[in-house]
């Protein structure tokens, strides 16, 4: 287990009580009682961290290398039941945008999302969750297939952005994004959105217009990530904990502004800490949301859909 430097404390705890254990296990010492007191102090210590972080803790706990991505969740809640699809039909398979088909509930999904990688090597063949043009095209094409079929969608949303290379500026990339806004907008069939990790800028907005909005508890939404909007107003990334708490990204501050439909709790500590847990309250949140949109006709899940978009933000004439 990797500990950020906020749950150092955690850890040291962590380190007495299993010292603890290993001596009453290897002396005749009741340590029962020690044992006792170090859990009750380390639990009450998790409560403390973890029901008062700040904005630029839960960046960090969104980011943390044990945290279940996009390919876990899709394990964790189809089994053997997912069939990735390759592809956008133009260019080539973009790797950091994975979908395909799987069944959660009994109910066949169109599941797509953005993928990180797990170390070095794999978050390179993953460009680092950051899709070019063709994994919003690719995403787009499968959405339209599960349109075809009446198939459900929903996205996994985790990335630090669309990829700003050159190559992909020249391929379409504000266009494909654009696009897939657009055409999700006028999609026939259900799209339930969750943010499982990171939501920057129009890399996770390429995915994530949907009929159903949903935030784990410790992941963020925001037009630009702390750092690059530190660099811009400060000149410096030293900033980026203030710069946290200004964008407003938390869950909390998402769906105060009723920019989220729901906030999806995680286990005390974050979802690493329990995945059965975080995939069995996800695979609750889809089915409900699911069941709330299943009868609505086409015509009335547009509109409701188009409405709810319509109304977010402040404006003058």
């Amino acid at each position: 287990m990797e500990y950020l430097d906020f749950e150092l404390p955690i850890k040291e705890l962590e380190d007495q009580l299993e010292k603890c254990q290993v001596i009453g296990q290897e002396s005749d010492v009741d340590v029962t009682a020690t044992c006792n007191q170090i859990n009750a102090k380390l639990i009450e210590t998790k409560k403390n961290i973890y029901e008062n972080l700040t904005a630029w803790q839960r960046v960090q706990l969104s980011r943390h290398p044990s945290r279940p991505y996009t390919l876990d969740h899709v394990r964790g809640l189809c089994g053997d039941t997912f069939l990735e699809l390759h592809g956008d039909r133009g260019f080539k398979d973009d790797k950091a945008m994975i979908g395909g088909l799987g069944k959660i509930g009994g109910q066949s999904f169109m599941i797509i999302g953005q993928q990180k990688g797990y170390n070095t090597k794999t978050r390179q063949y993953r460009n680092f969750g950051m899709a070019n043009p063709e994994g919003y095209r690719k995403a787009l094409r499968l959405m339209k297939m599960a349109e075809k079929f009446g198939i459900p969608v929903i996205t996994l949303v985790d990335t630090p952005g669309a990829y700003p290379g050159l190559e992909a500026e020249e391929r379409g990339q504000g266009e494909a994004i654009a696009r897939n806004i657009y055409e999700m907008v006028l999609l026939k069939v259900p799209i339930i959105t969750i943010i499982v990790g990171e939501g920057a800028s129009g890399g996770a907005l390429g995915i994530g217009v949907g009929d159903r909005v949903y935030m784990l508890e410790n992941t963020w939404y925001s037009v630009i990530s702390p750092e690059s909007c530190s660099s811009i107003l400060w000149k410096s990334w030293e900033y980026k904990e203030k710069a946290a708490e200004a964008l407003k990204l938390t869950s909390a501050d998402m769906k105060k502004q009723e920019l989220i439909d729901d906030i999806i709790p995680e286990p005390l500590g974050g979802a690493h800490y329990d995945r059965e847990t975080t995939f069995r309250t996800v695979e609750q949140y889809i089915l409900k949301g699911y069941n709330e949109l299943k009868d609505l006709s086409t015509a009335d899940l547009i509109a409701q859909r188009m409405d709810k978009y319509s109304k977010m933000g402040e404006f003058k004439e």
